[in-house]
């Protein structure tokens, strides 16, 4: 088994850049069409973020998959699926910025200070930019453990992404409760490392 999974292994990571990239690209067909709705800006706010939410939990999904099944060349899905989802909470936040906001930075101070959803999905940003950062070969190995003790901070994303859709959408509460309760279960088994971050 582990040998097969180890075969498919680079099929398996191009299937992750594939999945990740060709919803972005039907953004170009989308929102010329207007598939977005009458608020196009909030939704393809909401469309970005929640694919980062998404991709965030699937990198979490990894290590427990590993574990169970001993699937051992499966651990090298969460890179890419870790870049992936920095890429598109990148572009969740840019959406905001430049085309809600229109980048005047005074209303994005004033927003930051004002709304705390933003502050907490500010936050998260900033681990993931880390984490993306610290992802480069020659930083892990530079960094040696001190890179698994950061990358840790990838749990308090998945708490903190959580607190911010929940936050921010101004009526129903199923749907984030549904996101949470998934975190929740992947996050459960690691509260050591996270109280340990």
């Amino acid at each position: 088994m582990q040998s097969k999974i180890k075969r498919l292994a680079p099929y398996l990571q191009a299937c992750v850049h594939i999945f990740a990239l060709l919803p972005l690209l039907w953004l170009f067909y989308a929102v010329p069409k207007g598939l977005f709705g009458g608020d196009p800006v909030k939704e393809l706010i909401h469309y970005l973020g929640l694919g980062g939410l998404r991709l965030l939990l699937l990198s979490l999904l990894i290590t427990p998959l590993v574990k169970k099944f001993k699937l051992g060349p499966l651990i090298k899905l969460r890179r890419p699926l870790g870049l992936w989802c920095f890429t598109w909470v990148s572009l969740h936040f840019a959406a905001w910025m430049g085309l809600d906001l229109a980048l005047m930075w005074g209303l994005i101070g004033e927003e930051l200070v004002k709304r705390t959803y933003i502050v907490v999905g500010f936050i998260a940003w900033l681990i993931l930019l880390a984490l993306a950062i610290t992802s480069i070969p020659i930083l892990m190995r530079k960094m040696g453990k001190r890179w698994r003790q950061l990358h840790r901070g990838v749990y308090w994303v998945a708490v903190l992404a959580c607190l911010h859709f929940y936050w921010s959408v101004k009526s129903g509460w199923v749907e984030p409760a549904v996101y949470a309760a998934i975190a929740l279960v992947l996050l459960w088994p690691r509260k050591r490392n996270m109280v340990r971050w």
